[in-house]
């Protein structure tokens, strides 16, 4: 389901508080790590990929041009053979860099425990 220009509602007063909006601009199974990813300095597509892992060709397309469309990444074409596109964060993007250094102390103090918690739990369950 493509995501760019969706949004859940229509304003940002309580109960769908800003943080629901910025939920709606980072949110997705890879956007969080591309934009740590791009935290370092401009990345190039296959870069970017290989660090991830996991990610499909087609699923890391669509983060990426979902995070450009709302302003947080610029994509950069160099015109050459073989064409070259970078990446990059702009300065909206950049000024995620506390919240994702935020969500990585986190996660290392919590959401690694948690989820092993999860795995116990459903391996009791099977």
């Amino acid at each position: 389901m493509d995501t760019i220009g969706k949004k859940r509602h229509i304003n940002y007063d309580p109960p769908a508080c800003p943080v629901e909006a910025t939920l709606e601009l980072i949110g997705g199974k890879w956007k969080g790590i591309v934009l740590y990813y791009l935290l370092d300095g401009r990345l190039r597509f296959s870069e970017l990929k290989r660090k991830i892992g996991c990610v499909t060709q087609r699923m890391l397309t669509k983060q990426l041009r979902e995070l450009e469309a709302c302003g947080l990444v610029n994509r950069i074409v160099y015109a050459e053979v073989p064409p070259r596109v970078e990446y990059e964060l702009t300065k909206e993007g950049k000024s995620l860099k506390p919240i994702l250094d935020s969500l990585k102390t986190w996660g290392e103090s919590h959401a690694l425990r948690l989820h092993e918690k999860r795995a116990v739990a459903q391996g009791n369950d099977a």
